[in-house]
This record gives C-alpha cells, structure tokens and sequence, in this order.
C-alpha cells in the first residue's frame, strides 16, 4: 500500500506571505479560506526542497537564485484550467457573424488580422478562433495570427501537442469533430489545418515588457481569468490590453466578467446576440492606420 503524504502545516502568517508573494508574481489572489489548499498542494514542493516547515520554503522562494523558476513551478500546481471547444455560444456567435465582417472590411487591403487568447489553458479557445475563421471562409488568402499564452507551463504543452480526450468537446458538433479532428481509441487529434494559425506563448499577464513583444492585435480573447486576479491587478491587466488593441479592437471577457468599476476606457457595444467591450476608435484615425 502507497503512504499517505504528510502535509506540512502552514502557519497563518506565512500563508500570508506566500499568498502576497504569489499574487504580486502573476495577480492571482487566494483569500483566507485558501489556506489549507497551498498547505496541501505545496507540501510536496517543500519537502523536494528538503524543507520542514513552509517559513524556510518562502525564504527560498525570496532569496533564491532559482525562485522565478520556483513561482513558475507553483502556479502550474495551483491553476485549475478548466475549458472546452466552442465554450460561450453566443459570444462566439457574435465573433462569427458580426466581428469577423468588421475585421474583413477593416483589414481587407493589408489581408491580415492578429487575435490574442490570453489564458488560454489547453489550447481549446485559440482552436475554436482557427476553426470559426476557417468556416467563414472569408480569410483563405490572409495572413492570419492567433497568439495563445497563459502562466502554466504544463497546460500549454497539452496545447502545442493539439491532443484531447471527450471533455473537451461538450458543445463541439460532429462536424466539427469529423472535419478538424482524427480520432482514434477515445483519443482526439487536431489537424494541422488549425493548427497552422495558432502560436503559444509562456506569458504572465503582469509582465508589461513581456506582454509588449505581442504586439499590435484586432481582438483580444480573456474570457474567466479576471475573476483569479485582485482588483489593483485587474486593473493592470485591462490597461495592458487596451494598450495592445488597435483603435476600435475588441476585448472579449467571460459571461461573468465585466469593466465596472475596473476601467472607463472601453465602450460597451450591443451586437444582436451579446455584447462585448471595444476600444475607441480616435476621431480621423482609421483603426488600422
């Protein structure tokens, strides 16, 4: 029979350090009641360090050399990422049938668009993008980028390999799973077609140089990740992201999300099946200019 692994007790005090020290690192912000799950999630890391006790462990995670590549190591064990294909209909919908028209007319003489999925998790978001434009069938001669990032190293491996199993497709139609999928023993495989668009990057949100090297995008995808994040980096993040849309770009967020209180600097704009947040286009300057 296995042992049960010892959990090593986190002393209220230092659950507030390292809790602090987690959020400054990448914004995700545990409250009070989350002791218990650092103190069982990161047990396993205080002992590979050879440490007794979580206060030493933070030290460690202060002082030494390794300790960005430590922090990086814990928000994998921390993060859940739970996605799916084709995740919020309607809003796709719109990105579809209204958004997309917009990015052709708008873009239609340099033939190239750019869309960021920040958060992306396991790929499943920056697919769903590939696949809608792919069936819109108005793009077939662009130069189309999809950039995906997220903070968790482990969840963006499952997403260059483009492999997955039948949870991630609760709303994908067999259309879809028939024409940009090969199946085989339960075992899902994307095609190169997709992935062909698709680019991940290690990003973390608060990281403002890094988050510069993305570049100029049309429409922004972060869409449950807002709701991880405290409000001083919340409002970091939004900043961040209406510096990389062009002038009249879109931010898409998740049906629980929402600017209030966070940020003026976006319009709310009504489409027929959901309503997303935009950039303001600059009086006399096209958005793409």
């Amino acid at each position: 029979m296995f042992e049960k692994e010892e959990i090593i007790n986190l002393e209220e005090d230092v659950f507030r350090l390292l809790r602090d020290l987690i959020k400054d690192y990448c914004g995700i912000y545990f409250s009070d009641d989350s002791r218990y799950l650092l103190e069982k999630r990161l047990s396993r890391r205080v002992r590979q360090h050879h440490f007794t006790k979580f206060r030493d462990y933070f030290r460690y995670l202060l002082y030494d050399k390794n300790r960005e590549e430590e922090l990086s190591s814990i928000v994998d064990i921390l993060t859940v990422n739970e996605t799916y294909f084709f995740r919020e209909q309607n809003q796709l919908r719109t990105f579809t049938d209204e958004i997309l028209p917009e990015l052709y007319e708008a873009n239609k003489e340099r033939k190239r668009i750019r869309i960021w999925s920040a958060g992306c998790s396991t790929g499943e978001e920056p697919y769903t993008i590939s696949m809608l434009i792919l069936e819109k069938g108005l793009f077939n001669d662009w130069n189309i980028e999809i950039i995906g990032s997220d903070i968790n190293q482990r969840v963006l491996q499952t997403a260059r390999s483009g492999i997955y199993r039948k949870n991630s497709f609760r709303t994908t139609s067999t259309y879809h799973l028939r024409r940009y999928f090969k199946e085989e023993d339960g075992i899902y495989k994307i095609s190169d077609t997709v992935k062909q668009f698709v680019n991940f990057n290690h990003l973390n949100l608060l990281d403002p140089d890094k988050i510069k090297l993305i570049g100029v995008v049309d429409v922004i995808f972060c869409r449950n990740v807002l709701i991880y994040f405290d409000y001083p980096a919340r409002k970091k993040v939004v900043e961040s992201f209406y510096n990389r849309l062009v002038d009249g770009g879109y931010l898409l967020l998740g049906h629980a999300e929402s600017l209030i209180n966070i940020s003026t600097a976006f319009n709310l704009k009504h489409f027929k099946y959901d309503m997303v947040y935009q950039k303001p286009e600059r009086k006399g300057v096209h958005a793409n200019a």
